[in-house]
């Protein structure tokens, strides 16, 4: 009696079930049918005419940033790992996969799955709790999206609370969304959302992250583990030893047969899928600049100064933090300025001066004039956040941005290099390149320096002093003819050139001396006090090179978002800073120290002649700079196509000096870093300044 009354009872619930889930689907599928005062405690009405409400935005994806080949991966960016990709790129192993997993009737039912429904009441009221869902694929899809595309703390709730509400809800949009788009649609969109562990969400990652591979390229046995993945990421994960390796394994099997039942497969196939080894070849995808290739530890100073770059650029966001958020989310392919074959140079012409563990650094920057494109940023340290030996302060591990100045980073003196300026600023003024000074050593100048009045001195007296004029002045480096010459037009006209071509005052007491009250009795500038950095220092020159055109330094070619879009901020954005006559005759006399002459044939000895010879009959303009005490020294080199600079520094200790002794392997290593720029390349050389600016 007991028995059959047992019976009765479980005849009864089928019953009250399928009826129930039947008025489910008709309420759902018929929102005008018999919901009169029915409501559910929810945020929002559950029978209101919700079915356009769902908006599918496109999904958070990774933005890829390459070298500028356009193919040489540096780095990714992104908050959830996903790549979302075509239906006709994801395999129909895969795709039958994910339905016998979890949803075997997907093709027969409009979004919401009645006999599903049945099952789930069934289950749950068997286990007197929820053990047992009723969601579709497309009821999954549904609330994946209204997931990543909740914007308020509200809408997640409402998307991700345990609630009939929200069950209702997401039934009411799967049938809404069936109507719209197709299976393959909803398979493609499911299979680029869904979250398979280990960071990886939708099918590419999810791929790379468990076997190394393309979903194009995914095995049987491969597809039913990652489908099997899918229901508890955590509890079926093979990588968290021999237990969830275990189950995973169960899972698989599952699946695997699970297929042979909806005759996806054959009964055998499933058997030999299910003998095969697990088969885990774990990969990560890089996420952020100290993430880039092992080998290339180098690029993340370049990367990271991409980075500062775009959070500046507001076309992606009105704050930083939304700027950062549409780097990691918007699917970009950015490809950047970067140059492989120049980088490499760059650093092992830095490495061949100083090693990774040397306290004292080399770095080095190279720009194209014209456009403003950097195309190597290298210096002897590993960008990277890794424990340094014991004892070394950031070294060889670092992420101090050395090369382009940020942070705790105001960059280092750059010695006679900023004699560049005052010429400029001398040419622009009206005097000629033919200004003569018979430069003594010391100069007595009227700007006050203590309780005196400062008086520099030339470095080499018995070859620097004596009648001078910018040419020579220049290629000897003589201070106290630059002095002179600053004295002369007025300081603040120097340090304003310096400003225009984009020399930026980091330091607090140089940003002082430099403001528009003070600038002009900042007699000491002309040699190059203030700190600078191999970046400004290379564009400030490269603006000579491009014969007057400043270009705001760029580190892309071209930035294009997940829809295909291209973005104006990789174009280059420049304005004529001098004219281009002054441009010319500061170049004329910029050729002087590297051993090469001028069009008026006025240079008559130079600080760095073995670069002219490594040059040959190519032009070529620069300038050393030493600071006091050698405790830095520098060059900066140019010709028509390329710019670049370098300065030996002891980034952690400014008093422990460099010494006089590395100066010309620093001019050499610039040198090999432009040549291997410049390789390939036609001879391009330099325009003759006007006879007016000359000589006046």
């Amino acid at each position: 009696m007991r028995r059959q009354n047992s019976l009765l009872g479980d005849l009864a619930s089928l019953l009250v079930c399928g009826v129930l889930a039947g008025i489910v689907v008709a309420l759902l599928a018929f929102p005008g049918f018999g919901v009169s005062g029915l409501a559910v405690k929810s945020g929002t009405g559950v029978f209101t005419n919700s079915s356009d409400q769902l908006k599918i935005p496109p999904p958070p994806q990774n933005s890829y940033l390459y070298a500028n080949d356009g193919k040489t991966l540096i780095t990714t960016f992104y908050s959830d790992n996903r790549t979302p990709t075509t239906i006709d790129h994801i395999p129909t192993v895969m795709q039958h996969a994910i339905v016998a997993a979890e949803d075997t009737r997907f093709y027969q039912h409009h979004g919401v799955d009645p006999r599903g429904v049945v099952r789930a009441l069934l289950a749950n009221r068997s286990a007197g709790q929820v053990s047992e869902g009723a969601s579709t694929l497309t009821m999954q899809y549904v609330r994946n999206v209204r997931i990543y595309s909740a914007k308020t703390p509200q809408e997640l709730h409402a998307a991700t609370e345990q609630s009939m509400a929200r069950k209702i809800q997401e039934m009411r949009y799967a049938l809404a969304l069936e109507r719209k788009l197709s299976k393959k649609q909803i398979m493609q969109g499911y299979l680029n959302i869904v979250y398979f562990g280990h960071q990886a969400y939708g099918i590419v990652a999810a791929a790379r992250v468990y076997f190394d591979t393309t979903p194009d390229k995914l095995t049987l046995d491969q597809a039913a583990l990652l489908a099997g993945v899918v229901k508890s990421p955590d509890a079926f994960d093979p990588e968290s030893g021999a237990a969830g390796r275990k189950a995973a394994l169960v899972r698989r099997s599952y699946v695997l047969d699970s297929m042979a039942k909806l005759h996806y497969i054959s009964k055998a196939a499933a058997a030999k899928a299910k003998a095969a080894p697990i088969g885990l070849h774990p990969s990560s995808t890089p996420n952020g600049c100290t993430e880039v290739p092992s080998k290339h530890k180098d690029w993340g100073f370049f990367c990271d100064w991409f980075v500062q770059w775009w959070d500046q650029q507001k076309e992606f966001g009105a704050t930083s933090a939304a700027r950062e958020n549409t780097l990691r989310t918007g699917g970009y392919k950015i490809v950047t300025s970067l140059d492989p074959k120049v980088q490499a140079s760059a650093r092992k012409a830095s490495l061949a001066v100083y090693s990774k563990t040397n306290t004292k650094a080399l770095p080095i920057a190279a720009i194209e004039p014209g456009s403003g494109r950097v195309v190597a940023m290298a210096v002897n340290r590993d960008y990277s956040l890794k424990k340094n030996p014991y004892g070394m302060k950031n070294r060889p591990n670092t992420v101090d941005q050395l090369v382009a100045g940020g942070g705790d980073v105001n960059g280092y003196q750059t010695g006679s290099t900023f004699k560049m300026f005052t010429m400029l600023a001398a040419l622009e003024s009206g005097l000629p390149l033919d200004t003569g000074f018979h430069a003594p050593s010391p100069l007595r100048t009227n700007y006050i320096a203590g309780n005196g009045y400062y008086s520099p001195v030339n470095d080499n007296p018995k070859w620097m002093d004596g009648y001078r004029t910018m040419w020579d002045g220049y290629g000897r480096s003589v201070n106290t003819y630059f002095v002179w010459l600053e004295q002369k037009i007025g300081a603040e006209k120097a340090v304003n050139m310096a400003k225009r071509l984009g020399i930026k005052f980091r330091a607090h007491t140089d940003a002082m001396y430099a403001s528009k009250g003070r600038a002009h009795g900042w007699g000491a500038f002309t040699l190059g006090v203030a700190q600078t950095t191999p970046l400004d220092l290379a564009n400030a020159y490269a603006t000579v090179a491009a014969e007057g055109v400043y270009c705001k330094e760029l580190p892309v070619e071209s930035i294009v978002d997940a829809r295909g879009h291209g973005s104006d901020a990789a174009k280059p954005q420049c304005h004529r800073a001098v004219s281009k006559d002054v441009a010319r005759a500061a170049t004329d006399a910029a050729r002087c120290p590297v051993g090469q002459q001028g069009f008026y044939h006025k240079c008559n000895g130079g600080t760095a002649p073995e670069v002219g010879r490594m040059f040959g009959s190519r032009p070529l303009g620069g300038k050393t700079g030493s600071s006091e005490t050698n405790a830095t020294e520098s060059f900066v080199g140019f010709t028509p196509q390329i710019a670049a600079a370098a300065t030996a520094c002891t980034p952690d200790n400014p008093w422990d000096s460099v010494g006089a002794g590395v100066s010309s392997s620093v001019d050499v290593a610039v040198a090999k870093t432009m040549l291997t720029a410049l390789s390939g390349d036609p001879i391009r050389g330099f325009h003759q300044p006007s006879h007016h600016i000359a000589y006046g």
